[in-house]
């Protein structure tokens, strides 16, 4: 029997997000609009300058599964955090938002629970300073096959990639689901892990994927394209489902010999955090519950738009209620 309709796998980080001016990005060295890896020192002294903050469990994986939670489904999350201050805090904030965590604090862990400082501009740009910490250490002993195997959808997140104890959970998970008959997935992350290792990408995609999620730069540089056409041909050849976000403009949705386009209603935003992570999550419900490609779409972009609209990278209003109004439920 399937426990969870949804497990991830994904960098298990603490948000602290911070507003600020542009002339704070510029004082500290902060590059406006992109996230960044720091090393520990970095980080803290981050931290140290920040003022008013707001504190959250975050990791774009677990953003996901929080909102899939809101819509009411059953989802579990696996990935590190320390058994310190902020592991603790983690552990008990996602558990707190209905998700299960299937992976303790580590209790003695040599480097301290990751943590990403996320500045927002007046214009609602984010620039994300993020230290990896113990959660980049994750790897197959870490995933429980009969989690993964339990569930009807596995989402991977792309960052984990990274690393090749990541890789080695990453088709640990998918097959113990895919082999139980479930599907298995994977949002690209960012365009600069793609160029990293755009060859076991492309052999993930190909053999283990039921799914991929990820933006116009992400695709074209997965398969080194002329233009985003180029790509998603060559990604609809390897993959059942193929989605592309586009930055504002139509997503496009290609699986079972079809493509859609599903336009994107402009709104002003507040904090863009999260707006992946959300379109992901309403994107998912969509497919758990056996929506057509436009619904799933339609239901990513509601989703997004409402995180963007607040402070914060996850869900505040009743995700299924915009989804009535909008006479998607």
């Amino acid at each position: 029997m399937k426990r969870h309709h949804v497990a991830g796998i994904g960098n298990a980080i603490v948000d602290v997000i911070c507003p600020v001016g542009d002339a704070f990005l510029d004082d500290h060295g902060i590059r406006k609009g992109i996230m960044q890896l720091v090393e520990r020192d970095r980080s803290e002294a981050l931290y140290a300058a920040m003022g008013a903050r707001r504190t959250a469990a975050g990791g774009s994986v677990a953003n996901t599964l929080a909102g899939l939670g809101n819509l009411g489904l059953a989802t579990a999350f696996v990935g590190r955090v320390c058994d310190d201050e902020l592991g603790r805090f983690f552990a008990a904030d996602t558990a707190r938002m209905g998700t299960a965590v299937a992976n303790p604090p580590v209790a003695g862990g040599e480097l301290p629970t990751s943590r990403s400082m996320i500045f927002v501009t007046p214009d609602g740009e984010r620039s994300m300073n993020t230290y990896l910490g113990i959660s980049a250490e994750l790897g197959p002993e870490d995933v429980d096959e009969a989690v993964m195997a339990g569930a009807d959808i596995v989402f991977l997140e792309g960052y984990l990639f990274d690393k090749d104890r990541g890789k080695e959970a990453f088709l640990k998970a998918a097959r113990a689901c895919r082999g139980a008959g479930g599907r298995a997935g994977i949002a690209l992350s960012d365009p600069f892990c793609v160029d990293r290792h755009r060859a076991d990408f492309r052999r993930l995609v190909a053999r283990e994927m039921d799914y991929v999620i990820g933006n116009q730069s992400e695709w074209v540089s997965l398969y080194e394209a002329n233009d985003l056409d180029e790509a998603l041909r060559a990604a609809a050849a390897d993959c059942p489902l193929v989605v592309c976000t586009r930055s504002g403009d139509s997503v496009i949705l290609i699986g079972a010999g079809r493509r859609v386009e599903v336009p994107v209603t402009p709104v002003v935003p507040v904090d863009a955090t999260g707006a992946g992570d959300q379109f992901a999550a309403g994107f998912l419900y969509g497919l758990a519950t056996g929506r057509d490609l436009d619904v799933c779409g339609r239901m990513g972009i509601v989703a997004a738009a409402e995180v963007i609209g607040h402070v914060g990278a996850r869900p505040e209003a009743d995700l299924r209620a915009l989804f009535r109004i909008e006479g998607l439920v």
